[in-house]
């Protein structure tokens, strides 16, 4: 039997990344999963290090979005109708969650992780050697309509209190930035503070490649394995049994499987999500993300091409894919750019792991000594992935840490 000092259940941007930090502390780390590093959900998201989104995606409750989004012909999104009743009591306590009141204590226990989101991805990213992979363009949230852009300004400007830079734009502005952007984007809002990269699986990749030159190790193992064995922890690998004093559960939307044979009910659900790559035609290119604040769809310029990505899909985890909105989404970006053919035969499909108070869980397991939780990042895994690892090693290893650790513990 191997042994080491902590196993790290994950490898995506949030596991690789708490393995990281833990590495650097002088911890000896393996990194466990059954897929390489960054396959998983930290593969399919539109690129963006989202340092403006200091209000969490909350549920709408207003009756006429409630009414159009029953009708499940929307782009941004769906819904399994057999699903529902097993995901309504989820959905309920996130609509309770996302009454102003609450949806502003969650931006308070959210502002600490965001703001700190670019300059630990800015600590990591030349030492890894992939800072080619990022670009400072920001984003920009494209309107359809004068009144959609007017209220994407107003929206804007009641954040000036966070200090982001942002410009509102006009047509003749997003031409000059974009003009491979039809006329039917009559402006939108340049955000400069986030970052975006151009391959978001590479950026986890190459994360998990400087752990393996700080000493760590990477093996591939079934995380469902992991059982208490005497004082620590013990996990099935493909080089045998694995054995640790600490273990950390970074499994996103599969974390609930391991922690519920241990007596943890985790109210978490996913959000599922789509997307596919597309080749530009006559020679035309977007340098930032786009999005359609109006359709609820991400246009990003990738490696393989432009990629669409989707809003959510409520589904089971792992029922098969019903890639419907990209379909939809499709005819909508084709409207906006000249959109060419797919470059993948089928969409790509994943799953965003959600707590319904819209904040992870990040720190001990209060009935299991030496296991630790980090999943449940929503929509902003990619994002959160370094400035998670950061605070999680610092409790793991006994550091003080630089913010209150307690909104994202799991009893809260």
């Amino acid at each position: 039997m191997k042994n080491t000092d902590v196993i790290v259940l994950g490898a995506g941007i949030v596991g690789v990344s708490v393995a990281l930090h833990l590495a650097a502390r002088g911890r000896a780390v393996t990194l466990v999963d059954r897929r390489g590093p960054g396959e998983e959900t930290s593969y399919g998201n539109a690129g963006l290090i989202e340092r403006a989104s200091v209000i969490p995606y909350a549920f709408p409750r207003d009756l006429r979005s409630l009414l159009r989004y029953a009708l499940n012909n929307r782009p941004d999104v769906r819904y399994h109708p057999r699903f529902l009743p097993r995901v309504a009591p989820w959905l309920a306590r996130y609509w309770w969650h996302s009454a102003p009141s609450r949806l502003a204590r969650a931006a308070r226990a959210m502002l600490p992780l965001i703001e700190r989101s670019v300059a630990e991805h800015d600590a990591l990213k030349d030492e890894a050697g992939i800072a080619g992979l990022f670009r400072r363009t920001g984003w920009i949230d494209g309107a359809r309509s004068q009144a959609g852009l007017d209220q994407a300004a107003a929206e804007a400007a009641s954040l000036s209190s966070y200090g982001l830079k942002h410009q509102v734009l006009d047509r003749q502005a997003l031409t000059a930035l974009e003009p491979a952007l039809s006329e039917r984007m009559v402006g939108g809002v340049h955000w400069l503070d986030p970052v975006n990269v151009s391959d978001p699986g590479a950026v986890t990749r190459g994360y998990a490649a400087l752990l393996q030159r700080r000493g760590g190790v990477f093996v591939n193992g079934d995380a469902r394995s992991l059982r208490q064995d005497g004082g620590g922890w013990r996990v099935d690998t493909a080089d045998g049994p694995l054995r640790a004093r600490e273990a950390v559960v970074a499994l996103g939307p599969w974390s609930t499987d391991v922690l519920r044979p241990l007596g943890y009910r985790v109210p978490m659900a996913v959000k599922r999500g789509y997307h596919q790559h597309f080749a530009l035609e006559r020679g035309a290119a977007l340098t930032r993300p786009v999005a359609d604040i109006d359709n609820g769809f991400v246009m990003t310029p990738m490696t393989l091409g432009l990629r669409l990505t989707t809003g959510a899909e409520f589904a089971s985890r792992d029922a098969p894919p019903t890639p419907v909105q990209i379909g939809r989404v499709r005819a909508l970006a084709g409207q906006l750019v000249p959109l060419g053919a797919a470059v993948e035969a089928q969409p790509w499909m994943g799953c965003r792991p959600c707590m319904p108070d819209m904040r992870p869980v990040i720190g001990p397991a209060p009935n299991h000594a030496g296991l630790w939780l980090s999943f449940g990042h929503a929509h902003h895994g990619f994002t959160l992935g370094p400035v998670t690892g950061r605070l999680l090693a610092s409790l793991i290893t006994g550091e003080a840490p630089d913010m209150d650790p307690a909104p994202y513990a799991l009893r809260r």
